[in-house]
């Protein structure tokens, strides 16, 4: 006669067998989910080399019906010094919420720059906004950013380490690093200019 197995043996035979609760398979779960979420948070926060820096902070009135509301004015330009950059403006009643929201403005507003190898843009570029002109020019390596005020800012968060600018026109330094901005996005390639009219590279250059 076959002995059939009983209901302890299946017992102690499931429970050597690893995994086998169905509880612990999802507990296990829950805590490998929980494990891999905050690896990614920190992760991206490595990842993140953004850097914020505040050209000016003004204190601001507005005339209301029951006198003036004082608040603060903060100009940030925020990048990642890979070709990235942004300038953003805030408003608040406190300098770190002015700040605070300077740096989201930055980030909605970002630019991309194109670098050539030798960390400098690739074409000569003028940018104006309102009064203030900039004119952008590329430098040879070891020349380093010859810049000003908020364009030299706006030009080392960019990543661009060999560059000469000048300030043309008004000194007010929102306007003066828009312009910049604007001289940065109308930086083209070579590739993309010979591209874009449709000729070859030795075409472009003859």
């Amino acid at each position: 006669m076959t002995d059939t197995p009983t209901k302890q043996d299946t017992q102690s035979k499931t429970d050597n067998i690893p995994g086998a609760n169905p509880s612990e398979q999802k507990k296990n779960n829950r805590n490998d989910r929980k494990r891999g979420r905050r690896g990614d948070s920190k992760n991206l926060e490595r990842d993140s080399d953004w850097q914020e820096r505040v050209v000016q902070i003004r204190r601001v009135s507005k005339t209301v019906k029951g006198g003036k509301k004082m608040s603060f004015r903060a100009i940030v330009v925020v990048g990642n010094e890979k070709g990235q950059v942004g300038v953003g403006v805030g408003k608040a009643g406190d300098v770190i919420g002015a700040v605070r929201k300077g740096v989201s403005d930055g980030k909605k507003n970002l630019v991309r720059v194109p670098l050539t190898p030798n960390n400098s843009i690739p074409t000569l570029s003028k940018g104006r906004d309102g009064a203030a002109n900039v004119l952008i020019r590329p430098a040879a390596p070891g020349t380093g950013v010859i810049a000003g005020g908020s364009i030299r800012t706006v030009l080392e968060l960019a990543g661009i380490k060999n560059v000469l600018a000048k300030r043309l026109g008004s000194k007010t330094p929102l306007n003066n690093a828009r312009a910049a901005m604007v001289a940065l996005s109308q930086l083209r390639t070579h590739k993309s200019a010979s591209r874009e009219r449709g000729i070859s590279l030795e075409q472009l250059y003859s």
